[in-house]
């Protein structure tokens, strides 16, 4: 068995809802994994919010255009008027709930509760156009499968428990259409997966199940060898390992969420990115094979800020990393690069908004200097320091652009730099000149 995941785009209009339903019914069992159509997620947003400032009647007008815009998607998506009814009726309850927040005190749990229904519509009125193709289909809802602990992480035992009961007691159906994003949390309440959403669920579902392979299917053929909104001819990486993929994403791979694919890199099970715009594309395949002796990629992080921190009393001086660490711990704020000297560290945030206090903590222990509007440029490939030469092939690339920082030794597959944001194009073209063209 597979498990496919389709993002908001792929199910965004009536007749890609019919393409994905054409594209999933081979005959082969498999699991399907739905976002909400694409734009609805924001419009959920956008009601909740309305709501939390206590102006129903915004809310309300947002979600009667919620409403005529689905009532539209269903009277071009179905040809028989009892699937029509059906749905209709599915879509009616849905938006009675939505306007039901009006005058009450609104907490996150009703804001949760509210996001969750983009996926609840979208896989209904999917799972209902394949029962109209008379397709043998099962919608398995994921609130009574996927749940989270304490700590906002899935409880794997219980999920990978219920899909088993579930399926063995639903054996004979060729396809299930399941909610990707939502589950419950430990007290019962409807909740989300945040990190990747869908495809965190597709890959929790996965690795439960020990799947033969897991889909994500986006708008993309792939995930590029750089960034094609910066350089041209870019192309699809054919093959990455789940570390390659992990450090692209996290640098500014949009495809994928940088934890999502960790569940199914320790089942063992091959996440697969393709297309729908393209079926037939052959997309890339992540799994934990290495191919020694390649670059695979370039990604870039933007909206980077660099700080400094110079002291004379780091000489020699034991405890002074922690305390400069321990000062961003206080403060939530994590930190991407990391170099140092005998007299100081640099190191860099995405995250500003307590760069103030930071600061003034900072200062304490010795001069700080900031710079502003920096980017990572990260590549990716078999980089380990006994491969002589590689470096050399990379900052080549860049001897124009200035350098303010350089992480190697880290990690076997990342070398990263630290440039102004002014500098990333030139150096995105010039990397990728150098080392694929």
């Amino acid at each position: 068995m597979k498990v496919l995941k389709f993002g908001g785009t792929s199910v965004g209009t009536p007749q890609r809802m019919k393409d994905v339903a054409q594209l999933i019914n081979d005959g082969q069992q498999k699991i399907v994994v739905l976002s909400a159509m694409s734009g609805t997620t924001n419009s959920l947003v956008e009601i909740s919010d309305y709501y939390r400032k206590r102006n129903s009647e915004a809310a309300g007008s947002v979600i009667n255009k919620l409403r005529t815009k689905y009532m539209q998607h269903l009277e071009e998506l179905y040809t028989q008027e009892e699937t029509k009814q059906k749905t209709r009726a599915l879509l009616e309850e849905i938006f009675i709930f939505l306007h039901s927040f009006a005058g009450c005190e609104f907490s996150d749990a009703n804001e949760k509760a509210i996001l969750a229904q983009g996926e609840l519509m979208s896989t209904n009125m999917v799972t209902n156009y394949l029962l109209e193709q008379g397709v043998k289909v099962l919608l398995l809802p994921a609130l009574d499968y996927m749940r989270i602990d304490e700590k906002g992480e899935p409880d794997t035992h219980f999920i990978k428990k219920q899909l088993e009961t579930l399926l063995a007691a639903n054996k004979h159906y060729d396809l299930y259409i399941t909610q990707g994003f939502i589950c419950r949390n430990r007290m019962g309440e409807i909740d989300n997966l945040q990190r990747g959403g869908s495809d965190y669920t597709a890959c929790l579902i996965g690795a439960a199940l020990r799947t033969e392979e897991i889909q994500i299917w986006t708008d993309i053929d792939g995930m590029h060898n750089n960034d094609p909104r910066v350089v041209e001819g870019t192309q699809p990486v054919r093959q990455l390992h789940f570390e390659e993929a992990a450090e692209l994403a996290y640098f500014g791979a949009k495809i994928l969420h940088p934890t999502c694919i960790q569940p199914a890199r320790y089942a063992r099970v091959p996440v697969r990115l393709l297309n729908t715009m393209d079926p037939t594309a052959p997309g890339t395949i992540i799994n934990n094979e290495m191919q020694r002796g390649s670059i695979k990629a370039v990604a870039a992080k933007d909206n980077i800020t660099a700080i400094k921190i110079v002291s004379s009393r780091m000489l020699l001086a034991t405890g002074f990393l922690r305390k400069v660490f321990e000062i961003f711990e206080t403060y939530n704020t994590s930190i991407d690069m990391v170099t140092t000297s005998e007299v100081g560290v640099s190191l860099s945030i995405d995250n500003t908004s307590r760069i103030v206090p930071i600061l003034e903590e900072l200062k304490k222990y010795g001069t700080v200097e900031v710079d502003d509007n920096m980017c990572i440029i990260c590549v990716v490939g078999d980089l380990a320091w006994g491969n002589v030469g590689y470096e050399t092939l990379v900052t080549d690339a860049l001897r124009d652009i200035p350098l303010r920082m350089i992480s190697y030794g880290g990690s076997n597959h990342n070398i990263s730099f630290l440039v102004r944001e002014e500098d990333k194009q030139a150096a995105l073209q010039a990397l990728s000149k150098n080392l694929f063209h």
